[in-house]
C-alpha cells in the first residue's frame, strides 16, 4: 500500500484521536480502542515507511495514547467524602467492643491512681516525679496552680505538644500489635497518672480549678489516647482471634481497621494541641462558663463522632456491617511491565512484590550479607570495646555511627565503611536480579553480578555518600536530596548504555519524578516505622544517669534492661552486651528494610522510563510489525 493511500484511509481516525486528546471529557474506552488501532498502524508504518514523516507522527500519537490511558488516577472528592461519612463510621462501629474495652480499662486505671493517692498522698511523686510535683506545689503557693501552661511561646508550645500527643497516641496504637498487652500498659500508665494528678489537686482543694483548666484540652487529648488504645487492641485482636480467616488475613483486616480509626483521631489530637496552647494557656482570664462550654462541646463532639454517628450509619446501612472482605492472595500478584502507576499503586505494588519475592532476594541476604555484617560488628566491638561501655542518649544514632564507621577516626572505619558499601550493593543487586529475570532472559545471580556489580557499586557510593556520611541531626532533612539520586541504582541495574549515559538517565529521571519520589519515600518510611517503632522506636531516648528515665520505652529497651541485669550477675559489663544486642537488632531491621527501598526505586524508574522513553511500548511496536500480516509489506521508495 502506498503511503498516500495509507494516510487517506486512516487520517479521520487519527484526527479523532487528536480531538479526544484535547478534550477533558474524552471517553476512556474510545481512547483504549484508538490505542490498539494506532499502535497497529505504527507497527505497519515502521515496517513499510521507516524513513517517512507518517512514522514520526504516529509515534507521537501512540505515546500520547499510552500515557493518557495510564495516567494517574485521582480520587474524586465524592469518594473521599464517602470514606469519611461511611467507611470510617462503619469501621468504628465494628470496633465498638474493643473501644469500649479500652474505655472501661482506662476508667479502672484512673480509679487505681485515685485509690493509690488516697492511701499514699505521696503516690503522685512516684508516677510523675518529684520535680513536677514540686513545681506544681510552687505554682499553687503562688496562686497559679496551672502555671505550667503559661511558660512558653504559644506557637512553639503548639508544635511540641501536638507532636508529642501524636507520638503518644500512635505508640499506644502500635503497642497493641504485641497481643494487645502494649496498649493496655500505656493506657494503665496514662490512667494511673491522670487519676493521681486529679486527686492530688482534690487534696489541695483545687479539683474544680484543675478540672476546668486541664479538661479544656484534655477532653480531646485523653479521649484520643483511650481511642488509640482501643484501635491498638483492635489490631492486636487480629493476631489473637483470627476467626474464620487465616491469621495473616485477620491481622491485615484488623490493622486496616485500626489505622482508619487512628487517622480519624488525628484532627482531634491537633485540636487538643491548639486548645492547650492557645486556650488553656490563657485559662485564668476566661470566665468559668466559657470553660464549661468548651469542655461540654468537646465531649459532645467526641461522643457524636465515635458513638452516635457510627451507630446511625450502621443502622442505615446494615449491609455494610457484614460485608465480606476481599483478600487478595499475594501469590496472585504479577509484575506488569510498561504500566504507569499512581503513587498509591507504586506503594501497594512495592509491598506486594516484596512479600511475594521475599524468599528469593532474602536468601542472599541471610546466607551472605547477614553473617558478614555480624562479623563486622563483632570485630569492631572487639577492637573498640570502650565505645560500648556507655548508655547513649540517642542510642540509634550513636550505634549506626559505630557500625558504619561514620567518624573515620581510624583505618578500620574506612574498611568498615567500604565493606558496608559492598554489602549494600549486594542487597540492591539481589533485588534487581529478581526484576531482571521477570522482564529479560533469566540469568543466574552470578552472571548478573559479573555484568552489573561494579556499576551498581558506583551508584550505591553516590547514594551512601549522602545517607551514611551525614551527621544524624541532618539525616532526616537529607530525604529532600535522595529523590535526585534514588533512580541511579535501577538505571545502572537495567540500562544497556555506558556508565555515563546511565548516570545521566538516573539523574534526569530522579529530577523529573522528584515530587512523586519524595511522597513515595515518606509514605513507605511511615509504613516501615509503623512496624519497626514498637520494636526499636527511634524516638526512644535511652535512660541514663544524666538525662533521666526513658521517655517512650520500646520492646528493645525492655530486652536490653533484662540483658544488663542477667550479664551483671555473672560479673560482666551489662551495658556492653546490651549495646551489642542493640546493634544486632538494628542491622537485622536494616537488612529487611533496604530491599523494600530498592523495589520502590525500580517502580519509580519504570514509571519514568515509560513516561519519557516508552521503552516497553517500543517493544510492543516490534511485535505489532511482525503480526500485521493482513497488510501489504511492500516498501514505497
Amino acid at each position: 500500500m502506498k503511503e498516500t493511500q495509507f494516510i487517506k484511509e486512516n487520517k479521520e481516525k487519527w484526527q479523532r484521536f487528536e480531538q479526544l486528546n484535547a478534550s477533558s471529557h474524552a471517553n476512556p474506552e474510545e481512547l483504549s480502542d484508538l490505542y490498539l488501532d494506532i499502535t497497529d498502524d505504527l507497527g505497519y508504518a515502521q515496517t513499510n515507511y521507516h524513513r517517512r514523516t507518517v512514522r514520526v507522527y504516529l509515534n507521537q500519537l501512540a505515546q500520547k495514547v499510552f500515557i493518557g490511558v495510564n495516567k494517574f488516577k485521582k480520587d474524586s472528592v465524592k469518594e473521599l467524602l464517602r470514606g469519611l461519612t461511611l467507611s470510617l463510621p462503619i469501621e468504628i462501629y465494628k470496633s465498638r467492643r474493643t473501644l469500649m474495652t479500652a474505655f472501661i480499662a482506662f476508667i479502672v486505671y484512673v480509679g487505681i491512681g485515685v485509690v493509690s493517692t488516697i492511701i499514699n498522698p505521696d503516690f503522685p511523686r512516684i508516677v510523675m516525679g518529684d520535680g513536677y510535683v514540686d513545681m506544681t506545689i510552687q505554682n499553687i503557693e503562688a496562686g497559679n496552680p496551672l502555671g505550667v501552661y503559661e511558660d512558653s511561646d504559644q506557637l512553639a508550645m503548639f508544635i511540641n505538644i501536638t507532636t508529642n500527643n501524636l507520638g503518644v497516641a500512635f505508640l499506644t496504637f502500635f503497642a497493641g500489635f504485641f497481643f494487645t498487652v502494649g496498649s493496655h500498659m500505656l493506657l494503665f500508665s496514662n490512667g494511673v497518672m491522670l487519676g493521681a494528678f486529679q486527686y492530688y489537686f482534690r487534696l489541695k482543694g483545687l479539683l474544680i480549678t484543675s478540672f476546668l483548666g486541664i479538661w479544656i484540652h484534655g477532653a480531646f487529648e485523653i479521649s484520643a489516647i483511650v481511642l488509640a488504645g482501643g484501635a491498638g487492641i483492635t489490631a492486636g485482636n487480629g493476631w489473637l482471634f483470627p476467626g474464620t480467616h487465616t491469621r495473616f488475613q485477620s491481622m491485615k483486616l484488623s490493622t486496616k481497621r485500626g489505622v482508619k480509626i487512628m487517622f480519624g483521631l488525628v484532627p482531634f489530637i491537633i485540636a487538643a494541641g491548639f486548645l492547650e496552647s492557645y486556650v488553656t494557656h490563657n485559662y485564668d482570664t476566661m470566665p468559668d462558663w466559657t470553660k464549661w462550654m468548651i469542655i461540654a462541646f468537646s465531649f459532645a463532639l467526641i461522643i457524636f463522632f465515635f458513638v452516635v454517628y457510627p451507630y446511625y450509619i450502621a443502622k442505615k446501612h446494615p449491609e455494610l456491617i457484614n460485608k465480606e472482605e476481599d483478600f487478595n492472595d499475594v501469590n496472585d500478584y504479577q509484575f506488569v511491565q510498561g504500566k504507569i502507576r499512581s503513587i498509591g499503586e507504586i506503594v501497594r505494588e512495592s509491598l506486594a512484590f516484596y512479600q511475594k519475592y521475599f524468599s528469593k532476594f532474602m536468601l542472599v541476604i541471610w546466607r551472605i550479607v547477614l553473617p558478614i555484617a555480624l562479623g563486622l560488628i563483632f570485630v569492631r566491638d572487639y577492637l573498640f570495646p570502650e565505645d560500648q561501655y556507655y548508655v547513649y542518649f540517642f542510642d540509634w544514632a550513636n550505634q549506626l555511627d559505630f557500625i558504619f564507621g561514620f567518624s573515620f577516626r581510624t583505618k578500620y572505619d574506612l574498611i568498615s565503611f567500604s565493606s558496608w558499601l559492598i554489602l549494600l550493593t549486594l542487597i540492591h543487586a539481589s533485588v534487581l536480579h529478581v526484576f531482571y529475570c521477570l522482564v529479560e532472559t533469566p540469568v543466574s545471580l552470578i552472571q548478573y553480578l559479573k555484568k552489573r556489580f561494579l556499576a551498581l557499586f558506583v551508584g550505591n557510593l553516590l547514594l551512601c555518600s549522602i545517607v551514611l556520611l551525614l551527621p544524624w541531626y541532618i539525616l532526616l532533612p537529607s530525604i529532600l536530596v535522595i529523590p535526585f539520586i534514588q533512580l541511579i541504582i535501577p538505571s545502572f541495574g537495567f540500562g544497556n548504555e555506558k556508565w555515563l549515559s546511565n548516570l545521566k538517565i538516573g539523574f534526569k529521571f530522579g529530577a523529573s519524578s522528584y515530587i512523586i519520589s519524595l511522597i513515595c519515600l515518606i509514605l513507605l518510611g511511615a509504613l516501615v516505622a509503623v512496624f519497626v517503632q514498637p520494636l526499636a522506636f527511634v524516638g526512644s531516648i535511652v535512660e541514663n544517669e544524666m538525662r533521666g528515665p526513658t521517655m517512650f520505652p520500646d520492646v528493645l529497651d525492655l530486652f536490653c534492661d533484662f540483658i544488663e541485669k542477667i550479664v551483671a550477675n555473672y560479673g560482666q559489663n551489662g551495658v556492653f552486651w546490651s549495646n551489642v544486642f542493640r546493634q544486632i537488632i538494628y542491622v537485622v531491621i536494616l537488612l529487611i528494610s533496604i530491599p523494600l527501598y530498592t523495589i520502590l526505586s525500580v517502580f519509580l524508574f519504570s514509571n519514568m522510563q515509560e513516561t519519557k522513553q516508552a521503552k516497553f511500548l517500543w517493544k510492543e511496536y516490534e511485535k505489532f510489525g511482525k503480526r500485521d500480516r493482513y497488510k501489504e509489506t511492500s516498501v514505497e521508495d
